[in-house]
């Protein structure tokens, strides 16, 4: 790469700045060897990777994060439409078109095509002008196990396969965790994933019936986790407590001072 390359690594010359970002995969395509080997398939676990960090940083409520993350998801989106557009797939004019009509069917009321209806009745309608495919045919095969079991529970309730409260699901993971507790006692490492499974799809449940997200509530588990384990070191200093090699009983005394401080507004 000559250096009048590396000082202007992509055309500025386009109509919108977001394609700007397919200029710059454009030009990495054309001139890095890494880039230009990669697929749609191959780029997955990094357009995965990217969502998350984004949703992390919204979690952290840090904005300067939250822009740098956006930066990073928008170039493995610009790599799949420049990719598309390679192989004659699609391209970046159908893609936003595409969702140009999905928005404008969504919302009749805005475009003037329709009285306003619930978002629910108009994809239900979408759907049943689409060939008769089973329940979960639609839920997309690359979520995450645990966006994937929130999104099957919501297909299967919409026939009614579903707990009418949240307690019924509560009194559900309660059973799998006997159930695990069963498992852990027998020592069977295949019966006892199962069972873990179980218990996870349960909670799931919970937390969706509670009108929760799966994700955004363990995103907030994680980052409170996180701020009082932090927390903890900085006590465990305080006190002179070297954390290696203190007992469980001496660390849980500390973390609960964390959670008083927290209480109390002092941590």
């Amino acid at each position: 790469m000559s250096a009048s390359q590396a000082e202007n690594p992509a055309p500025r010359d386009e109509t919108g700045v977001l394609d700007r970002a397919l200029a710059l995969v454009q030009f990495l395509r054309a001139h890095c060897p890494w880039d230009a080997a990669q697929t749609p398939a191959s780029l997955t676990r990094y357009l995965l990777e990217e969502a998350h960090e984004v949703a992390g940083a919204i979690a952290g409520g840090d904005a300067h994060a939250l822009e740098g993350e956006l930066g990073d998801l928008l170039l493995n989106v610009a790599f799949q439409v420049v990719i598309g557009e390679e192989t004659g797939a699609f391209d970046r004019e159908s893609v936003v078109a595409g969702l140009e009509q999905k928005m404008r069917r969504r919302h009749p009321h805005l475009y003037g095509l329709g009285p306003e209806e619930p978002w629910a009745a108009i994809k239900a309608r979408e759907r049943a002008d689409q060939p008769a495919t089973g329940i979960l045919d639609d839920v997309p095969g690359g979520l995450d196990p645990l966006l994937r079991a929130f999104r099957v529970q919501e297909r299967v309730a919409r026939v009614g396969f579903d707990w009418p409260d949240p307690t019924g699901a509560l009194d559900k993971v309660a059973e799998e965790t006997d159930e695990v507790r069963r498992e852990l006692a027998e020592g069977d490492a295949d019966r006892l994933e199962d069972e873990l499974g179980d218990l996870l799809f349960a909670a799931v449940n919970v937390v969706r019936l509670a009108g929760a997200h799966p994700s955004a509530a363990l995103a907030r588990a994680n980052a409170k986790f996180e701020r009082r384990f932090r927390a903890l070191e900085g006590v465990a200093r305080e006190r002179g407590v070297v954390m290696e090699g203190a007992s469980l009983e001496e660390l849980d005394v500390l973390w609960d001072e964390v959670k008083r401080r927290e209480r109390e507004g002092t941590a």
